[in-house]
């Protein structure tokens, strides 16, 4: 490949798409990447799972000298979910303000939608071991004189034979 040697320090392809989207999802939808990425720590694990920042509408000024208003931030929301953000609105807009570093957020509207989210990786189901492999691993733990790591230990061993086939 004839071409510039790279100069410089490596950048993080996460960081280049943080670079290229945010000004985009700014523009579009009034809404940072950061926002979005710090969504489950702003709301929590479990009303993140249902929701998530959909846009931020901003009042129009119609010249420098109005005064500020804040803006609506727009959650997408899927059934139980639009429940509890109604609930903690308040609570919301206070995270959400404390992130922006000013009171931006004055109200939440709630547009129910399916929400894409990560799907949870599910925990392996491990095989019982067998009676070689607890004898095996029993003796291996066995000169271990703290009974706390000889028993996590343990464990770990347990969960490591039983996610391989038997074989």
């Amino acid at each position: 490949m004839a071409g510039k040697p790279f100069k410089g320090n490596p950048v993080p392809v996460s960081d280049l798409a943080t670079g290229i989207l945010d000004p985009l999802l700014r523009k579009r939808a009034g809404i940072s990447v950061g926002l979005i990425q710090s969504w489950e720590e702003i709301v929590g694990e479990r009303l993140a799972f249902g929701c998530r920042p959909e846009k931020i509408r901003w009042p129009r000024r119609l010249n420098e000298e109005d005064p500020f208003e804040p803006a609506v931030l727009i959650i997408a929301c899927e059934g139980l979910a639009a429940l509890h953000i109604q609930h903690q609105s308040s609570e919301i807009m206070s995270r959400v303000n404390a992130f922006l570093g000013f009171a931006a957020i004055g109200r939440i509207q709630i547009v129910q939608k399916p929400v894409f989210h990560q799907t949870q990786r599910k925990k392996p189901v491990l095989r019982a071991l067998s009676e070689a492999e607890k004898t095996r691993l029993a003796h291996r733990v066995d000169t271990i004189d703290d009974e706390g790591l000889r028993a996590s230990l343990e464990r770990l061993g347990t969960s490591v034979l039983g996610s391989k086939k038997q074989g």
